[in-house]
């Protein structure tokens, strides 16, 4: 087993770029990854997201720029690189000809484990993802989410410290993708690093505490989920109200609690952007104390897909 720095950085990397003709697909990127944890790329299609962890999965060779996987760098150390990770790709990497069992067998075999210990680390993958009743099925009969929970357990037969997930729940119905987020939340509390890319942006929510979203080819922004949305502006104060004889009313006193402008949507609804959110008590009394009935009340922080949209142009990944 090799050895691995306590304070060293699971990805470091720095202007990587990748050239296809004349076509750059990745152009300068940076990153940074601390060992356990979840780092979720987000980007249009062609992006380079892919690009990206090809290169650093030493699938890829770099036109430009270093990079580094828990100290060992990916061109000089390639070999002691491969030992550190494990990838699930986009298509699936299993033998669709072998049942669930007879593949993981294969992979751990390949891996340089005896016929005992492939076995037995078969049996125990097949049981954390939940395969067991079907380990000996063909993989005819296998549904979307088995297939990608098979694929996921074949990159985790040497327990990589490491995994590069490539949108690894697209297609996955919602019940699975779930199943999925836990199974990826499990891995990092056991030590190991995540690096995924999505295309969407409720799964990056849940699961990164890093988001790095790329487009054309360059990192447009770095920073947690939270920090991302506070990027592009404060929350919003959202109220309705029963009566639409009091929106003027209500108006008043909220603007002269926020020192900003309301906007009315449908008679009734408004909105205030809140700097504050400790001001909140302050409103619901001041509209009580003026008798103005309100039907629904919320706080609302920009969201996700609002900061893609405000950084790629692009109001969705697809």
């Amino acid at each position: 087993m090799m050895t691995i720095s306590d304070n060293v950085l699971a990805v470091e990397a720095n202007g990587l770029v990748k050239n296809f003709g004349s076509f750059r697909a990745v152009d300068g990127v940076d990153l940074k990854i601390k060992s356990g944890t979840i780092c979720g790329v987000l980007g249009p299609n062609g992006a380079g997201k892919t690009t990206t962890i090809n290169m650093l999965a030493t699938l890829s060779s770099l036109n430009g720029g270093i990079a580094k996987i828990f100290g060992y760098d990916i061109q000089k150390e390639a070999m002691k690189v491969r030992q550190l990770i494990g990838l699930t790709g986009q298509f699936a990497s299993i033998d669709e000809s072998l049942s669930a069992q007879e593949n993981l067998r294969i992979f751990a075999r390949l891996h340089g484990l005896s016929h005992s210990d492939a076995k037995q680390k078969t049996t125990e993958l097949l049981e954390e993802f939940g395969l067991t009743a079907a380990a000996t099925k063909s993989l005819a009969n296998f549904s979307g989410g088995m297939r990608r929970r098979l694929d996921l357990a074949s990159s985790l037969i040497s327990n990589p410290p490491l995994i590069f997930l490539d949108e690894p729940t697209t297609g996955l119905d919602p019940r699975t993708r779930t199943q999925m987020w836990g199974t990826i939340r499990r891995l990092v509390d056991n030590g190991s690093t995540v690096l995924l890319t999505t295309q969407y942006l409720d799964e990056a929510d849940q699961l990164a505490d890093q988001i790095v979203v790329i487009d054309n080819g360059k990192v447009v922004a770095n920073d947690t989920p939270d920090g991302l949305k506070k990027s592009i502006g404060t929350s919003s104060l959202q109220v309705t109200l029963k009566d639409v004889n009091q929106v003027r009313k209500a108006v008043q006193i909220i603007e002269s609690q926020l020192h900003t402008k309301v906007q009315i949507h449908e008679a009734t609804h408004l909105i205030a952007s809140m700097h504050n959110t400790d001001k909140l008590t302050d409103i619901l009394i001041a509209l009580k104390e003026a008798d103005i009935q309100l039907s629904e009340t919320s706080v609302r922080q920009p969201s996700l897909d609002e900061v893609f949209f405000a950084l790629t142009g692009n109001e969705e990944i697809k």
